[in-house]
């Protein structure tokens, strides 16, 4: 069992840019949960789902998940408060994970809720350039956690995991963006059919999720939360309108292939390390 992070090595001294580091995360993670809430449509606001007149509901587009997949989110932003608080604590200040991680961590929490109002607002054209900012400042933070490896259940769960969760979800809710972003535009497909392009988003998707999975050494939860928002894409073609049964079959398909690419990178990569160990 390995030793909590805390406990691992001696602390340095931590220093102002530290503290103001630890509140700051704590107030962005807080500003989100606020985001949530108003996207919600808890405080009065308009659900997202209903939001800039549905351009995100799970029946405006063929890659649109179905509504049971956004429950991921409640893990990630439980998550994301689980992380606030972890690395708010004296003896994480001065670690140099949270000293790497922690700014971008925040910026992602910033631009979560920036998300969010911006749909409120209708502006489903800025909103897919704040979900593109904020995918690639969750590959940033994939980046810099590659070069930290856990030191303790804390770290793998607060951090690798939440982090991972988090790059999975956004990457195919990007997806969905630019779907919703095209649809609204009045996209004609350039001689392709819906079902077809449908298709070819998907495996690219997948690709860019294996790609992933590869470059960041099998991590599972990124693989995790990409498949399960391609799983719930084919439920929603499967179940609701618009329907399609071709779109369907290949996000199941799709979804499978993910999880098992991550696996078998993350097994690889293990044996690996025995035979180098060896």
């Amino acid at each position: 069992m390995p030793a909590p992070d805390s406990t691992t090595t001696r602390p340095a001294p931590a220093t102002p840019a530290d503290r103001v580091r630890q509140i700051a995360v704590a107030v962005g993670t807080a500003i989100a949960l606020v985001g949530a809430f108003l996207g919600s449509g808890a405080a009065g606001g308009t659900p997202v789902q209903d939001a800039a007149d549905g351009a995100f509901a799970a029946d405006a587009t063929l890659l649109a998940p179905a509504g049971p997949a956004f429950a991921i989110w409640s893990v990630i932003y439980l998550g994301l408060v689980g992380y606030a608080v972890y690395q708010a604590l004296p003896r994480q200040a001065s670690r140099t994970l949270h000293r790497s991680a922690g700014w971008w961590i925040l910026l992602s929490t910033l631009f979560n809720g920036a998300w969010i109002l911006v749909v409120q607002a209708g502006l489903v054209g800025l909103s897919l350039a704040v979900i593109a900012v904020l995918l690639v400042v969750l590959v940033v933070v994939a980046a810099v956690l590659r070069r930290h490896p856990s030191e303790g259940w804390a770290d793998t769960v607060l951090v690798h995991g939440t982090m991972g969760l988090y790059l999975g979800w956004v990457t195919i809710a990007t997806v969905a963006n630019v779907t919703a972003l095209l649809v609204r535009a009045g996209f004609s497909g350039v001689g392709l059919s819906p079902d077809a392009w449908g298709v070819a988003v998907l495996v690219v998707a997948g690709l860019i999720s294996v790609a992933l999975a590869a470059w960041n050494r099998g991590r599972v939860t990124p693989a995790l939360a990409t498949a399960w928002g391609v799983f719930w894409i084919g439920v929603a073609r499967s179940t609701g309108d618009p329907a399609s049964g071709t779109v369907a079959v290949t996000a199941y398909v799709v979804a499978a292939v993910i999880l098992v690419a991550a696996v078998a990178v993350r097994i690889a990569g293990v044996r690996s390390s025995r035979g180098v160990a060896d």
